[in-house]
């Protein structure tokens, strides 16, 4: 889905993400039991953070240029306003970037606030689909939030890739890394060690000294300062998993 991120929760990184002892030739510790309500708490704490941001938000900023090749601010709310409608209503698709466009590209024609209200709605009524999807969907929620850091970058708003909901994000990414075996990572972030991405054979674990939005950066993708990281053992290319 993603196109190529006060009162706070108690961090889940080290329950749901560490393992401490992994090596060349060990696969890494199996992760955590899923916890079904974690990607619709994620939709409202992006809800909750990012929709005050645009509804204070010039007009014209929206068509902003983004990290997304081609897309403008609006057009991000688009895709994300889109793909939330299909999860809510089970009218999936691929996701490819060409269905992707088409949905963005229908709504080009539609009054902003018609693209808010449905990102809004989105944001409520997808949750509950991709809790009942059991971990098939929970990439959806990850990209969701990833596109909000792509929103908040355009705009010059703080936070990009690091808001409300980082540590459900992070559970999320640790998750689809492995999935998408990306070669075996130690991030060490804001004094906690992530562990992402599958123990290959031979292959002695990367390690990745960064911020939080600068790694969020690094594995969506985006556009990463490489003053803010050191990353030994991989390529930035190969941690890429959107």
């Amino acid at each position: 889905m993603i196109r190529g991120g006060p009162n706070r929760r108690p961090s889940a990184l080290a329950t749901f993400c560490d393992a401490e002892h992994v090596t060349a030739s060990e696969p890494a510790e199996p992760a955590a039991a899923r916890d079904p309500h974690r990607p619709a708490r994620l939709l409202r704490a992006e809800r909750d953070a990012l929709l005050p941001i645009l509804h204070r938000t010039p007009d014209r900023a929206f068509d902003r240029p983004t990290a997304c090749p081609g897309w403008s601010v609006r057009d991000v709310l688009a895709h994300c306003a889109a793909a939330l409608s299909r999860i809510a209503t089970g009218k999936l698709h691929a996701f490819t970037p060409a269905l992707n466009e088409v949905d963005v590209a229908k709504r080009r024609e539609w009054p902003l606030t018609d693209i808010l209200a449905e990102l809004s709605a989105g944001y409520q009524k997808a949750g509950k689909a991709i809790t009942d999807a059991g971990g098939k969907l929970d990439v959806i929620a990850l990209g969701e939030w990833l596109h909000g850091g792509d929103i908040r970058d355009a705009l010059g708003e703080p936070l990009a890739y690091a808001s409300d909901g980082f540590d459900d994000a992070c559970v999320l990414l640790c998750d689809w890394t492995r999935h998408k075996a990306i070669p075996l990572v130690r991030a060490q972030i804001s004094g906690s060690t992530l562990t992402l991405g599958a123990a290959k054979p031979g292959r002695v674990p990367a390690t990745l000294h960064t911020t939080r939005p600068t790694m969020m950066r690094l594995f969506a993708g985006r556009p990463a300062d490489p003053s803010d990281y050191h990353l030994t053992g991989a390529t930035a290319a190969e941690l890429t998993v959107f």
